[in-house]
């Protein structure tokens, strides 16, 4: 009989019944080190009590009264992420994929009000994700993901990664925009060097194109800056971002310039449940967090430790790691092409610590940015353990 459930996920045979803080407990009472963060996305936690209380606070008075009237949680909260952003305007999904289609739409709508509307096709990435939308897909191009699902949506044209000649090569009068994760995360974890950033800031310049951004994983405090393209020093002219921003509560963001964003106007993009009250609540607590003084100067902090702690890891086991790359609390240790990345995540699944894998047989390690020394430490030990299993199993 077929499940009540769509059998589309490979799910590990776990179930969790409650959380707190870095930690999870299934239904047979046992406890999880959590370094996948719900892939990213609960930076504070499990059961965070100011989150908690947001939510509570809020559900008591109004759950959703719809896009058709104003919501004075929408104007506080975008007006926090336009101050401590590059944006000027903001417009609120339910989800990462809601807001990168949106940073899409924004995209061609520019150059459309602008009298270009040839200007339409977007500039991707190999190896990226940005979700599982029939236009996100068709951006992507991964076969595990398009197969089946055809005809694709045209106007995306992908370059390799770090290419910047394949990128320039692949401008036409019909590019509108360079859409990027600033650090690939389902792909592998894979940062884009700052000096890389930068000419892809001067490339869009240079031919009048947007720079859209997809912060959707490594934005807001996970690379140890609110933003990923902090570092780089460069603005986006549109950006998505989702995850971390709710804390597990449903909630994204595009964020555009006015100047991109020029073609948005009444009636051209919308959202039943976009921006409701309760996501609103739970969103500008988690703002207030991350920019609270102190905050992201720790995740910088432990993310060195992390850092540390994962190269130490993969230089004593040589056979098992290739090695260990990213930035702040976005980390992926590369296996040995003789070890199967999903294994070893479900190897330390068993042995109780929550990680997730990624492209280019990489586990990804996504804690919450609360952790602590000792929480590294403990993760490193279960570390040690499996991979001398595996170790043993390649040398027999």
């Amino acid at each position: 009989m077929f499940p009540p459930v769509m059998p589309v996920y490979a799910r590990a045979d776990v179930r969790f019944e409650r959380g707190e803080g870095v930690w999870l407990w299934d239904d047979q009472g046992r406890r999880y080190l959590d370094f996948v963060a719900g892939i990213g996305v609960t930076a504070f936690g499990h059961a965070h009590p100011r989150l908690v209380a947001s939510l509570t606070e809020q559900a008591k008075k109004l759950w959703h009264v719809s896009n058709l009237y104003t919501v004075p949680g929408q104007e506080r909260l975008g007006k926090k992420l336009v101050d401590n952003s590059f944006a000027d305007t903001v417009f609120f999904t339910n989800s990462g994929v809601e807001a990168w289609e949106c940073g899409v739409k924004t995209v061609r709508k520019h150059f459309h009000a602008k009298g270009q509307p040839q200007k339409n096709r977007i500039i991707v990435i190999q190896g990226a994700f940005h979700g599982r939308t029939l236009g996100a897909i068709s951006a992507a191009k991964s076969e595990k993901m398009v197969t089946g699902f055809g005809p694709l949506l045209d106007g995306f044209d992908q370059v390799a990664f770090g290419n910047l000649n394949e990128m320039r090569a692949a401008i036409t009068a019909e590019t509108a925009a360079i859409n990027l994760e600033p650090v690939i995360g389902e792909g592998g974890i894979k940062p884009w060097s700052v000096e890389l950033l930068q000419q892809v800031r001067k490339i869009c310049d240079e031919f009048g194109l947007l720079l859209f951004l997809d912060e959707i994983q490594c934005g807001l405090g996970r690379t140890g800056k609110l933003w990923a393209y902090e570092y780089a020093d460069i603005k986006p002219d549109v950006m998505c971002v989702a995850k971390a921003i709710g804390n597990g509560f449903p909630l994204g963001a595009c964020l555009a310039t006015a100047d991109a964003a020029s073609g948005m106007v009444a009636g051209v993009h919308g959202s039943t449940y976009g921006g409701n009250p309760l996501a609103m609540a739970v969103g500008e607590t988690a703002i207030d967090m991350l920019v609270e003084p102190g905050f992201l100067g720790h995740v910088q902090k432990i993310g060195a430790a992390l850092d540390r702690a994962a190269q130490a890891l993969v230089e004593r086991h040589p056979t098992v790691f290739v090695e260990q790359r990213g930035i702040g609390l976005m980390r992926g240790i590369k296996c040995a092409p003789s070890i199967v990345a999903a294994d070893f995540v479900k190897a330390l699944l068993a042995d109780g610590l929550c990680t997730v894998g990624g492209g280019e047989n990489v586990v990804r390690l996504l804690p919450p940015l609360i952790i602590e020394d000792e929480h590294i430490k403990h993760a490193m030990e279960i570390f040690d353990r499996v991979a001398t299993k595996f170790a043993a199993k390649s040398a027999a």
